[in-house]
């Protein structure tokens, strides 16, 4: 399966969807009826699992309200989303960075997720970001405006398709959807790093402690769930989080990750090392390697394991 055959309505950068096949080859086929994944961001986990038929039901969530409308709207009722979608992206011209604008803030006002899908689309790279009191607060891409509405109604109605009648969407912190998972169920993690999730220009919504999510893992652990994190990682010379604590025995995977979306923004060419951490007997089960080599350097590897 290639990443390009998986629908991806929702652009968003830092999605997991090139990586997707990597991260669903660590999954025994046939092994786990139901696949949580929080933190859903742009679902491209979920998405690539359902296009494989990897597992027969989804939960997705985040604590990012609109986010899970625009997914709940996917999942169960695409076309007044599309339709939504394709009024903004026509009505953005021929002033389109001042229309950006008016949407933002009316966004900030009301939370329509059809705006916040309007917004993700056609802001700088793709690159969600908030300020400290959660208010969306990227600029319009002067470059471009956006996917055209043809191409996100495909794109909208093929991840309905895949997930109508499979999937349910759930508003919330991580760990309280997480009570939900038994030892049936797998789970694929990717919340904030370390380092990216904090001060003036935080890239997400909502951060997440280090100590809360290695209780959650010594919790899962206790109970049997399965599961895979992507957590920390290197761009260039600089490393975002500590390596999660040897007591947890998970199974650290070293994934070249391709070029930084964000170092490019900043002018930059840096390539992206991430960790991937499997719980130890989905680790024992697929018999997973220490590193998966594509483009990275010795340096950047040797950089990382010094994390």
């Amino acid at each position: 399966m290639r990443f390009g055959d998986v629908p991806h309505p929702i652009p968003y950068q830092g999605s997991k969807r090139q990586l997707a096949p990597l991260i669903l080859s660590f999954i025994p086929a046939g092994k786990f009826e139901r696949m949580f994944e929080p933190f859903v961001g742009s679902g491209a986990v979920t998405l690539a699992a359902a296009r494989k038929k990897l597992c027969q039901r989804f939960v997705v969530s985040d604590k990012l309200e609109p986010l899970c409308g625009v997914w709940g709207q996917i999942v169960n009722d695409p076309k007044p989303l599309a339709d939504e979608y394709a009024e903004l992206w026509k009505a953005q011209f021929p002033d389109s960075p001042a229309f950006f604008n008016r949407i933002r803030d009316q966004f900030n006002e009301d939370r329509t997720p059809a705006k916040l899908l309007f917004l993700l689309a056609r802001c700088v790279k793709n690159a969600v970001r908030f300020n400290p009191s959660g208010q969306f607060n990227q600029s319009a891409d002067k470059r471009r405006f956006g996917t055209k509405p043809r191409t996100m109604r495909a794109e909208i109605e093929a991840a309905h398709r895949l997930l109508h009648n499979k999937c349910e969407v759930r508003i919330g912190d991580y760990k309280a959807v997480l009570n939900r998972a038994t030892s049936e169920d797998i789970v694929y993690m990717d919340p904030p790093y370390q380092g990216t999730s904090e001060g003036r220009d935080s890239r997400y919504f909502k951060g997440v402690a280090r100590d809360d999510l290695i209780s959650l893992l010594e919790t899962l652990n206790r109970r049997g769930v399965q599961f895979i994190l992507s957590y920390d990682g290197a761009c260039g010379d600089k490393t975002y989080g500590e390596v999660l604590p040897d007591e947890l025995r998970l199974k650290r995977v070293l994934v070249d990750a391709g070029r930084s979306s964000q170092a490019t923004l900043n002018g930059k060419n840096a390539r992206t090392v991430e960790s991937l951490y499997l719980s130890e007997r989905l680790a024992d089960s697929v018999s997973a390697p220490s590193v998966v080599h594509r483009k990275f350097s010795r340096q950047q590897a040797a950089l990382f394991e010094q994390v």
